[in-house]
């Protein structure tokens, strides 16, 4: 394994280059077997994840591989089945359920993995996808399922979900009729997928809003698409220019798609604004505390709920951040208390006494967004941090010591 060690306290100034999304190209590239011709992908990171996905699509019956900078997958004889040795280490392997169901009439996939931070069922996808015709039934761990031609229908989700959306959204592209997704997650990754089925041949409207409608169609064709920009990737490196005490350009920035979390970081008392080389972030102390709930697109993401709290251990006064999406997302308060946070939980709530002053020490990353708060405090540390097992940050994080690195962070990858 490997682990990362940062001697912090160094302010970061320059420019990065913000990669591709991971959340928008995880369901795209699955989507991409749902065509009857290449299909070209511009943009796509090179992570863990998207290599699991490039594996699973060939396993699946596709070529599918980076070619220069493009994600090149062309079709072949598809097969029904998504192996538990790929499929539990991703949880987004679910969603070649869908495509499967639409284009073959049958699937066999396993129950997925992913990140530790709480339960993330999949039942809202099979009742939804019972709806359109389709059976299931559970067999060593695999969901099997079957259909005729799905047809469609009317969806009202009892829980807003974003896997469960995309995976309709796809196999609705297929079906037999109209269908209409009603309490549809609204996140930006979701209409870039319908931006990428519809430039495919799809018949899709509504996306960003509640109510989607897909009026179904017989065949898909390839296409060359550039994915967004990642959201995630972006407010992480805003909250690192703040919490250095910086000044950040990032550039190929996913435009509108943070607001929920600029508002916050600019009530915090960071600097950001726009000019023609991309977006500045720049420190404005003394940061100050806030309150944040997480809470579905629009609201604040739950992916970006360590790295404010990490900000928020060093800001003045205290702040608190409710967590409504995941049950067990704050795992890292621990470690950041080693390092001299001063956090208190209570169920889904966290108390953070701002003005601590951090001291590097070992410390364990037990999810993807856990790894990148962590990453953070140790920049703002006095002494050395040691971050393990960022096999975690790999499956989010483009190259992040290299970007750290180019903008003046000590940090450096090494054996543990």
């Amino acid at each position: 394994m490997e682990k990362l060690v940062i001697e912090g306290g160094k302010r970061l100034a320059g420019k990065i280059r913000i990669s591709g999304s991971k959340n928008a190209s995880l369901p795209v590239l699955i989507a991409s077997i749902m065509a009857d011709t290449d299909v070209v992908l511009e943009n796509v990171p090179r992570l863990k994840d998207i290599r699991t996905t490039l594996q699973l699509l060939t396993l699946l019956g596709c070529q599918a591989d980076f070619d220069k900078d493009n994600v090149v997958i062309s079709p072949g004889n598809l097969t029904p089945e998504a192996p538990y040795d790929l499929v539990r280490t991703m949880r987004a392997s679910v969603l070649c359920l869908g495509p499967l169901l639409a284009r073959l009439g049958k699937a066999k996939v396993a129950l997925p993995g992913g990140c530790a931070i709480g339960s993330r069922p999949v039942d809202q996808h099979l009742r939804a996808l019972e709806k359109m015709g389709a059976s299931f039934e559970l067999d060593s761990g695999y969901i099997v399922g079957w259909c005729n031609r799905l047809r469609g229908a009317h969806i009202n989700f009892d829980l807003t979900t974003v896997g469960g959306t995309e995976n309709l959204l796809m196999a609705a592209c297929l079906a037999q009729g109209e269908t209409i997704l009603e309490n549809a997650a609204r996140e930006p990754e979701i209409s870039d997928l319908a931006g990428f089925l519809n430039a495919c041949g799809a018949r899709i409207s509504g996306q960003g809003t509640s109510v989607i409608r897909i009026q179904g169609v017989e065949s898909l064709k390839g296409c060359r698409y550039r994915v967004m920009s990642d959201r995630i990737e972006a407010g992480t490196y805003m909250a690192a220019a703040a919490i250095t005490g910086g000044n950040l350009i990032l550039t190929n920035y996913p435009q509108d798609t943070l607001d929920s979390v600029i508002a916050k970081f600019l009530e915090m008392g960071v600097h950001i604004w726009e000019d023609a080389e991309g977006v500045n972030v720049e420190n404005g102390e003394p940061l100050r505390g806030v309150d944040v709930v997480t809470l579905p697109y629009p609201g604040f993401p739950t992916d970006m709920q360590a790295q404010i709290m990490a900000l928020m251990c060093i800001a003045e006064g205290t702040g608190t951040i409710r967590e409504t999406i995941f049950e067990n997302r704050f795992m890292h308060v621990l470690e950041l208390n080693r390092m001299g946070a001063r956090i208190r939980l209570s169920g889904q709530n966290a108390v953070i006494r701002g003005g601590a002053d951090l001291v590097g020490a070992p410390v364990m990353a037990s999810d993807l967004r856990a790894s990148a708060g962590l990453v953070l405090a140790g920049l703002k540390a006095r002494r050395r941090t040691e971050v393990l097992r960022i096999y975690h940050l790999d499956r989010g994080y483009e190259a992040m010591e290299k970007k750290l690195q180019a903008v003046g962070a000590r940090i450096s990858r090494e054996k543990e």
